[in-house]
């Protein structure tokens, strides 16, 4: 019987990611893992960053086209080659690694549509050097590829509590014509049928304000007009859900311990205390996709270059939740 691999796209090639990879692969973490990884990368620049570490990992060359006829296992490092040609195995982020991400992208899509892989992961990406501007984020960019525009939401999943923005990366005076009564339901619904169907969870669920303490000096304040009656809209669809709260006092321990996914109205206002409360333990799963989307919860972290200090965690929290769910 096939059994679908977790495909990892590899990413910006001056990131972190090989470092973060290589230590799971050293602790015998990816050969334990029952699943087979497939990294969509390039071979060579792979080789060059492991000599670099000083490691000597064997790597399984994995034609895309004839991945559901080959058995595959973790004892060797299963890679894809995207040949691209990198001058130097550590270097500045810029565009000029545009293509070779769109390529690793474009085999990896073509993998999830054709349902031969369990799930995927993207390791960092520059979006300003590789998006130009042209979407928001890498959630968008994945959602227009997978015909889901306007369907995507943003879950920032942690076991103990979740957040989830929603507005992404928009400027912050963009955010108050960005909210929606439907938006905040429509995702909300994702949110839940998510947490249902993938973790067998009803989640309870808590929306904060977008005013500082729920409250404008205007007549009408985006609470009262908004998030309200999005909420009141919700609890009518037997929904578990509360709010709208201040964004200063829901994250305090007594309150966040009452619900499992926080969801607010702009990116750092959530974003900001998840990472305050726990590291980089959090990940980044894309919902309303035909498949699972997963991005460890940091970026190409272009000053930790080749130091050899970036932590696997969460990379090694994305493999993991892979563990969680059924389909």
């Amino acid at each position: 019987m096939y059994n679908k691999p977790i495909i990892i796209v590899a990413g910006e090639p001056n990131s972190i990611f090989a470092e973060i990879f290589f230590k799971l692969f050293k602790s015998k973490f990816i050969s334990k893992y029952k699943r087979p990884i497939v990294i969509i990368g390039s071979k060579k620049h792979l080789l060059k960053q492991m000599k670099k570490f000083n490691y000597n990992f064997k790597i399984n060359i994995v034609d895309d086209k004839k991945i559901s006829k080959k058995i595959l296992n973790n004892k060797k490092i299963n890679v894809i080659d995207v040949n691209f040609k990198f001058k130097k195995v550590f270097n500045k982020i810029s565009n000029k690694s545009k293509n070779y991400i769109k390529k690793s992208f474009e085999i990896s899509f073509k993998l999830m549509n054709k349902k031969l892989a369990f799930g995927l992961i993207n390791g960092p990406i520059s979006k300003k050097h590789f998006l130009e501007n042209k979407y928001p984020g890498v959630t968008e960019y994945i959602a227009k590829k997978a015909n889901c525009s306007k369907k995507e939401v943003m879950l920032i999943y942690n076991e103990k509590l979740s957040v989830s923005p929603i507005t992404t990366h928009i400027p912050i005076r963009k955010v108050n014509k960005n909210i929606s009564i439907d938006k905040i339901v429509k995702n909300v619904l994702t949110i839940n049928k998510f947490y249902k169907n993938k973790l067998k969870i009803i989640p309870k669920i808590a929306v904060t304000g977008l005013n500082p303490h729920c409250e404008s000096s205007d007549y009408i304040s985006e609470e009262k007009k908004i998030i309200i009656p999005a909420i009141k809209k919700l609890q009518r669809k037997k929904i578990n859900i509360q709010g709208p709260y201040p964004a200063d006092t829901i994250f305090i321990k007594k309150n966040s311990y009452k619900f499992d996914v926080v969801v607010g109205m702009y990116h750092d206002q959530i974003l900001t205390p998840i990472k305050s409360l726990y590291g980089f333990q959090p990940i980044n799963i894309t919902l309303g996709l035909p498949y699972v989307r997963i991005s460890p919860d940091h970026g190409p972290n272009n000053y930790m270059l080749g130091k050899n200090l970036s932590d696997p965690t969460s990379l090694k929290n994305s493999l993991n939740f892979f563990k969680k769910i059924k389909s």
